[in-house]
C-alpha cells in the first residue's frame, strides 16, 4: 500500500526544504506557488517529493553539484548538518536514484551523527517500505548516538496525525518498537487501527501484537489474539506457542502444539528445543516421548540442539536410560552434548557414570569447559555429597579454570551445609578480587551463608554492598530475616524495598510465610497468605508448599496435613515437594495409613516416578514398619540416587538388620555410586544394633583411609554406642577421648545408655556429670541415671538427684503412648484425661499378664524411681502407657494385622519383655516406636536383640 503524502505538510517537508534556502531563494518560492498536494507511487514517496520542472530548472542546481551526479559520491564530503541537508535535498529532486537502501542508510547515519534524531527517523519512515530488515539496525544505531527510541514513536505518531498511512510492515516495525519501550497503549491504538483497516489479518502483525500483549498485558490477551486470527499460519502458531513458554504457560502450550499437529502446521527448531525443556520443568514424560516421536517423525535428528534438548527432558524426568539412549545414537556430539550427559549422570546420583564420560569426551577430543565442571559440583550439590563438592570446586582451579557465579553458588552452597564458614569467608575475597560481587546469584548466597553463621550483620552489608542488587537480592535478606525469626526485620526491609520501587513478588511473601510455620507460628502464616490474595496475587503451590514444610521442620506434623486438605480446596495442584513434605510428616508421626493414601494419591496423579518421592515413600514405610514393602518401592526405583540407597540402608539398620545393610551397600558400590557421610551413618547404625562390633571398625577406619570422609560427631557417637552397648565400656570411653573433636551431649548420652545396660555405675556416673553440664534442662538423662541408682537400690542418690531437679527447675515430661485403631488415634498418657475405656483396657491387661506369666514373663520392676514394696512396684509398671496402647490394639485390631504404637521417650525394660511375651502369647507381629529406634517385635523376640 502506497503511502499517500501531501507537499503542504510542513512539519516534515520544510526538513527537507531546509537545506536548499542558502543555494537559491527562488527555490522556496516556487515550492510555495507551483507545488500542488498530489498523491504519489512508492517509488515517488521513497524519494520524499518530485517535480520535473523543479529538477531541470537552471535555478536549482548550484556549481557544485551536476544534473549528472551519483548522491553516493558526496556522502564523504558532508561535515556539517547544512551540507547533510543540501545533499539530502538534492537526492530528494532526483527521479531515479541507484542503490536508494544504501542512500537512505547513508543519509539516515548522517543525520544521527549530527545529532538531529527527528530528520534520520523521518528518512528512515518514507525509506521504510522497500526494505523490512531496515529497523532493526536503525533502532541500534538510533540509540548508540544517544536517542531516546520514544522519539521514533513521536515521529510516527505526527506522520499518522497527519494522515500519513503506513502498510502493514511499517506497523509492524511500530509494535515491536512499542513492545521495546513497554508503550502498551499505542500498540493498542495501533491494533485498533489496524481492525479498522482490515490488517488484521496479517501474520506479522498479529505476532506482533502477540508478543505485546504477552509482555505488557498478560498472556492470555496475546492468546486471544491468536484465537481471533483468522488465518493462523505456521510463523503465528510458533510465535503463540512460544509466547505461553516465556509466560511458564506450560500445559498449554503443550496443548497448543497437539492442535498444531491437528491444523498440519510446522513446529521451528527453536520451538520444539523449548517445548522439550517445558517437558522437562513439568516432569511430563509422556508428552516429551510424543515430541521425541515427533522429532524423528519429521527427520529433525540431525539437529544436535534438538538432540541435546530430548536428551535433557529424560534426564530432568529420571529416565537417565532413554537419555544414555539418545546421546549415544546422535552422529555429531558437539560440547552441549556432552555436557548435556555428563549434568544427566550428576543430577541422578550416578556421579562415577558422570566421570566415566568426562573421560570418553576428553578422549574424543573434545575439552571440559567451566560448565562442564559445574555440572559435576551441581550433581555433588544435588546428591548431598558436599565435601566433593568442595574437592571437585579445587580441582577445577588447579586445571586452569576461574570459577564462575554458578561455580561459586555451589561451592557456598556446601560451605553452609558442612559449616566450614571460614572457607565461604575465603570465596567471597575470590569473588571481591574476581569482581563477581555484581551477579545476584552470588549475593544471594553469601547473604545466605552470613545468615546461616549467625552474621546478619555481614549478610547486611554484603546486601547493602551489592552492585546489582535486584529482586532477588531482596528477597535473600528476607528469606534470612524469616529464617532466624526476625519478623520485624523482615517487615522492615520489605517497607524499603517498596520504598525503592521494587514490587514484592510471591517469592517474598512465601519467604515470609515459610518462615512463620518454621517458628511455630502457622496461624500469622494463613494471615500472610489472606494478605497475599488481598494485593491481587494468588498463592500458588509453593505458598503451600512453604508453609507444610515449614511445619514439618518444626516438627510440627499434624498441621500439614490440614494444610493440604486446604490446598485442594483451592484447587492448587501439589508437587513432588509438595508430596514429600507430607510423606515427611506422616513419618514423623508414623500415620502409615495416611502414608498409604499419600501413596495411592501419588500412583493416581503421576508421582511414584519422581525420586524424590519415591524416596520419601521408602522412609515412610520403614518408620511405619513395612520392611518389605519399602524395599519393594525401592527396587522398583531404575536409577537409584544415593540418598535413595541411604534410605534403604538406613530402615535396615533402625530395626537392627545389619547384614541387609552391608549388602545394600556393597550392591551400591557395584553400581558406581560413591557413598557419603550419610552412607556410613547408616552403616554404623546397622552394626551398632545388631552388636557388629568388627564389621563397625572397618567401616569407620574405611571413611578417612578409602573415601577421604572426614568422621563427624554423628560417626563418633556411633562408635560410642557400639562399643558400649557390647559392653567394651572402657573402650568406649578411651574412645572419647582419643576423639579429635570435643564429644557432645550425644557420645555421653550414649555411654549413659550403655551404663545402664551393663550395671556400670562408676563409668555412669562420669557421663552423666557431662551431660548435666552439657544439658542442664533434658529431664531424660536425670531419669537414667535415677534408673541405675534404683538398680542398686540407692535410694539416697536417686533423691540427690531428685533435689538437682528440682533446683534447676527441670521437670520429668509427660509420657505418652498412642496406637491408631482404623482413622482414629487413642492417646494414653500419664497426665490428663484418662481414655475413655480405661476400665475395660486394664481388665483386658490383667489377663493378658496373666497369661503371660504363664510363659515366664517376670515383672522388672528395677525401673520404678520409688522406694515402695515390690507389689506396689508392680502395679505402677503395669499403668505404662505402652502397655496400655499394645493392650488397646489387640482388643480393637481382630484382623491379624500388626500392633503399631508410638512412645514419645524410651520404653522401660519391662514393658520391652512384656511386649515379646505378648507377641508370643498372640502370635501378633507389634512394632513400637520410641525415641531413637524401632522395636519389631515377633514370636517372642525383638529385632533390636536387647540392645537399645
Amino acid at each position: 500500500m502506497a503511502l499517500c503524502i501531501a507537499f503542504h505538510n510542513r512539519s516534515f517537508m520544510d526538513n527537507l526544504v531546509q537545506p536548499f534556502h542558502h543555494l537559491n531563494p527562488c527555490f522556496v518560492q516556487n515550492q510555495h506557488t507551483h507545488m500542488q498536494p498530489r498523491s504519489h507511487s512508492l517509488s515517488s514517496v521513497s524519494l520524499g517529493m518530485s517535480d520535473p520542472q523543479l529538477v531541470s530548472s537552471p535555478q536549482f542546481f548550484s556549481t557544485k553539484f551536476s544534473p549528472f551526479f551519483d548522491p553516493l559520491d558526496n556522502l564523504g564530503e558532508l561535515k556539517t548538518l547544512n551540507s547533510v541537508r543540501e545533499l539530502h535535498a538534492q537526492m530528494v529532486k532526483i527521479p531515479k536514484r541507484r542503490n536508494s537502501v544504501t542512500m537512505d542508510g547513508r543519509m539516515m547515519r548522517n543525520y544521527l551523527e549530527f545529532g538531529d534524531f527527528l530528520s534520520a527517523t523521518k528518512v528512515f519512515f518514507v525509506g521504510f517500505s522497500r526494505n523490512y530488515l531496515l529497523w532493526n539496525s536503525f533502532v541500534e544505531e538510533f540509540a548508540s548516538f544517544g536517542g531516546d527510541s520514544h522519539e521514533i514513536l513521536e515521529v510516527f505518531k505526527e506522520l499518522h496525525n497527519i494522515g500519513v498511512e503506513f502498510d502493514s510492515k511499517a506497523l509492524t516495525v511500530v509494535l515491536k518498537i512499542c513492545l521495546a519501550l513497554m508503550e502498551l497503549w499505542l500498540g493498542m491504538e495501533v491494533h485498533a487501527c489496524l481492525v479498522k483497516r482490515g490488517f488484521h489479518v496479517d501474520v506479522h502483525l498479529s505476532c506482533a501484537l502477540i508478543n505485546i500483549y504477552e509482555k505488557c498485558w498478560g498472556i492470555d490477551r496475546a492468546n486471544q489474539v491468536f484465537d481471533e486470527t483468522p488465518l493462523q499460519e505456521d510463523f503465528l502458531w510458533n510465535t503463540v506457542v512460544m509466547a505461553n513458554l516465556r509466560s511458564e504457560r506450560w500445559e498449554k502450550a503443550l496443548e497448543l502444539f497437539r492442535r498444531m499437529q491437528s491444523a498440519s502446521a510446522k513446529v521451528t527448531d527453536g520451538t520444539l528445543v523449548k517445548l522439550l525443556q517445558a517437558c522437562g520443568k513439568l516432569r511430563a514424560l509422556n508428552e516429551g516421548k510424543q515430541l521425541h516421536g515427533y522429532v524423528i517423525k519429521f527427520g529433525r535428528v540431525s539437529n544436535t540442539s534438538i538432540c541435546n534438548s530430548v536428551l535433557s527432558m529424560y534426564s530432568r524426568n529420571n529416565r537417565l536410560d532413554l537419555a544414555r539412549a539418545v546421546f549415544y545414537s546422535m552422529d555429531d556430539h558437539n560440547l552441549s552434548s556432552w555436557n548435556s550427559i555428563i549434568s544427566s549422570y550428576a543430577v541422578n546420583g550416578c556421579l562415577n557414570g558422570a566421570w566415566d564420560v568426562l573421560q570418553e569426551m576428553q578422549s574424543s577430543s573434545i575439552k571440559p569447559d567451566i560448565i562442564t565442571w559445574n555440572s559435576i559440583l551441581s550433581g555433588h550439590l544435588l546428591q548431598g555429597s558436599y565435601e566433593m563438592v568442595l574437592t571437585n570446586f579445587r580441582i577445577l582451579q588447579s586445571v586452569g579454570f576461574k570459577p564462575d557465579s554458578c561455580s561459586i553458588t555451589s561451592a557456598l552452597q556446601a560451605v553452609i551445609e558442612l559449616v566450614c564458614f571460614n572457607l565461604g569467608k575465603e570465596i567471597h575475597s575470590y569473588v571481591m578480587r574476581s569482581n563477581l560481587d555484581y551477579d545476584a546469584y552470588v549475593c544471594t548466597s553469601l547473604v545466605d551463608m552470613y545468615i546461616k553463621n549467625n552474621s546478619l550483620d555481614k549478610a547486611e552489608v554484603v546486601f547493602h554492598h551489592s552492585k546489582n542488587k535486584n529482586i532477588c537480592a531482596w528477597n535473600s535478606l528476607i528469606s534470612g530475616y524469616a529464617y532466624k525469626g526476625l519478623f520485624n526485620n523482615a517487615e522492615n526491609l520489605l517497607k524499603q524495598m517498596k520504598g525503592e520501587g521494587i514490587k514484592p513478588d510471591l517469592v517474598t511473601w512465601n519467604s515470609l510465610i515459610s518462615g512463620y510455620s518454621m517458628w511455630g507460628r502457622s496461624e500469622e502464616a494463613l494471615a500472610l497468605m489472606n494478605r497475599i490474595k488481598g494485593l491481587g496475587l494468588t498463592p500458588n503451590v509453593v505458598s503451600w508448599t512453604a508453609m507444610i514444610s515449614g511445619c514439618c521442620q518444626n516438627e510440627n506434623y499434624m498441621e500439614p496435613l490440614q494444610f493440604f486438605s486446604k490446598m485442594l480446596e483451592e484447587n492448587v495442584k501439589p508437587n513432588s515437594t509438595t508430596i514429600c513434605s507430607l510423606l515427611r510428616a506422616c513419618a514423623g508421626l508414623s500415620l502409615l495409613k495416611k502414608g498409604e493414601e499419600i501413596h495411592c494419591f501419588c500412583m493416581r496423579h503421576g508421582f511414584v516416578d519422581d525420586i524424590y518421592v519415591a524416596t520419601a515413600l521408602i522412609d515412610i514405610y520403614c518408620k511405619g514398619g513395612k520392611l518389605k514393602v519399602a524395599h519393594e518401592v525401592f527396587r522398583k526405583i531404575k536409577e537409584k540416587t544415593l540418598p535413595c540407597w541411604n534410605c534403604m540402608m538406613m530402615g535396615y539398620a533402625i530395626y537392627g538388620h545389619g547384614e541387609e545393610v552391608f549388602t545394600l551397600f556393597d550392591s551400591m558400590c557395584k553400581t558406581g555410586i560413591r557413598p557419603d557421610a550419610i552412607t556410613f551413618t547408616a552403616l554404623l547404625s546397622g552394626c551398632k544394633n545388631s552388636g557388629l562390633v568388627i564389621e563397625g571398625w572397618k567401616y569407620f577406619d574405611s571413611m578417612k583411609t578409602y573415601y577421604n570422609i572426614t568422621p563427624t560427631i554423628e560417626h563418633y557417637s556411633c562408635m560410642v554406642d557400639l562399643l558400649g552397648k557390647a559392653g567394651f565400656l572402657d573402650e568406649a570411653l578411651d574412645f572419647i577421648h582419643a576423639m579429635p573433636q570435643k564429644a557432645d551431649a550425644s557420645i555421653w548420652g550414649a555411654l549413659l545408655s550403655a551404663c545402664r545396660i551393663h550395671k556400670d555405675i562408676n563409668t555412669a556416673e562420669i557421663a552423666a556429670r557431662n551431660l548435666f553440664r552439657l544439658e542442664p534442662y533434658n529431664s531424660g538423662n536425670y531419669v537414667t541415671m535415677m534408673n541405675i541408682y534404683a538398680i542398686f537400690d540407692r535410694w539416697r542418690d536417686v533423691e540427690r538427684v531428685k533435689d538437682s531437679m528440682t533446683a534447676m527447675g527441670v521437670k520429668i515430661l509427660n509420657v505418652w503412648s498412642w496406637t491408631q485403631v482404623r482413622h482414629t488415634i487413642h492417646v494414653f498418657s500419664t497426665e490428663g484425661e484418662p481414655h475413655p475405656e480405661e476400665g475395660e483396657i486394664y481388665f483386658e491387661l490383667y489377663q493378658l499378664v496373666s497369661e503371660i506369666r504363664k510363659l515366664g514373663y517376670v515383672p522388672d520392676i528395677n525401673c520404678v524411681l520409688q522406694n515402695i514394696d515390690e507389689k506396689e512396684k508392680e502395679k505402677f509398671v503395669l499403668s505404662h502407657t505402652e502397655k496400655l496402647a499394645m493392650t488397646y490394639g489387640l482388643m480393637k485390631i481382630k484382623d491379624g494385622s500388626p500392633i503399631r504404637v508410638v512412645k514419645n521417650t524410651r520404653i522401660c525394660q519391662d514393658c520391652h519383655t512384656a511386649a515379646k511375651y505378648i507377641s508370643l502369647a498372640r502370635n501378633r507381629e507389634i512394632f513400637l516406636r520410641e525415641s531413637g529406634r524401632f522395636h519389631h517385635f515377633v514370636n517372642g523376640e525383638c529385632s533390636c536383640n536387647d540392645r537399645w
